[in-house]
């Protein structure tokens, strides 16, 4: 069963390429993964990621997209 933070704001970050992009959460009603498909009409390596966390950061509940896409191995 996953974590599920409710009343902090939540932050979506990924990395793309050697930049930390922090995305603000489109709808708190919404699951990690919807988000996560929200944002991947502008960012399509998001079609690949997976969703890791929460972990609580500066009084947020913050959630990893971690892309596999340029990776080997």
């Amino acid at each position: 069963m996953a974590l599920e933070i409710k009343g902090m704001k939540r932050v979506f970050t990924f990395k793309k390429g050697s930049t930390s992009i922090t995305l603000d959460d489109p709808n708190p009603s919404d699951s990690p993964e919807m988000v996560m498909g929200f944002y991947a009409n502008t960012y399509p390596e998001l079609t690949t990621a997976t969703v890791h966390g929460p972990t609580v950061k500066d009084d947020k509940a913050v959630y990893e997209f971690k892309t596999t896409i340029g990776t080997k191995g």
